[in-house]
């Protein structure tokens, strides 16, 4: 078994520090991670500020109307959708839980468009307690290197509970996102300044043999040259 905590270390000094829109605000959290499904960090935290500015909590946002709220966040893949989505979950919060977001993994996952990955991501940022989240990049990187290796998100998150320590839960996603956006990219990775290559299993196995192939074929290419 590869061991986590050195693997963690390499990358956490590797890559900048995540940024929260909303730390520590799990209402704002949730909604953040609900409109950023398919959307771009950026484009999502722009929204979700704007929405924030305008209507401040779950009271502001349950009371809005969906075309207010869609011209808000117009930027956001589905926007159609989500718009309707949020001022759904807002009213939910207000009415159900008083106005503030249960911190519940059971009492999350029953609110609508809130599956795992986005009830471990409140749970974590919202509440600060100890989760796996796995979206696209904990997903990628953690069986690309081989820490585990799985085929799904809900299975890796159940291998990593195995082997992620309880302290670092709470801030290794934030970690591995900053890490899956700068180096290890879903298409070209940046395998030759990773921090970790030596250890991956991706970079023994695929892109060393990749480079090798590459090697020949220019060696190949010159013997063939006529001087």
């Amino acid at each position: 078994m590869k061991n986590f905590v050195e693997i963690y270390d390499k990358i956490k000094s590797a890559v900048p520090e995540h940024h929260f829109e909303f730390k520590d605000d799990p209402f704002w959290i949730l909604i953040t991670t609900i409109l950023s499904q398919r959307t771009k960090d950026a484009t999502t935290d722009a929204a979700a500020r704007n929405l924030y500015n305008k209507y401040h909590d779950c009271y502001g946002l349950a009371g809005a109307k969906p075309e207010d709220v869609k011209e808000i966040i117009r930027y956001v893949g589905f926007s159609n959708v989500k718009s309707k989505r949020i001022i759904e979950v807002a009213r939910l919060i207000m009415d159900k839980y008083n106005g503030s977001v249960p911190g519940k993994y059971d009492e999350l996952t029953k609110i609508p468009g809130v599956g795992s990955k986005t009830a471990n991501i409140v749970l974590t940022q919202g509440f600060k307690i100890p989760a796996i989240a796995v979206d696209t990049h904990v997903f990628r990187i953690s069986n690309r290197i081989g820490l585990v290796h799985e085929k799904t998100p809900e299975k890796t998150e159940e291998a990593l509970k195995k082997v992620i320590p309880e302290k670092y839960q709470i801030e290794f996603n934030p970690v591995f996102v900053e890490f899956g956006k700068s180096i290890c990219r879903p298409v070209n990775p940046k395998c030759n300044i990773c921090p970790v290559n030596k250890c991956c299993d991706y970079y023994s196995n695929v892109y060393l043999k990749k480079i090798n192939e590459k090697n020949k074929i220019k060696a190949s290419g010159t013997l063939g040259k006529k001087n």
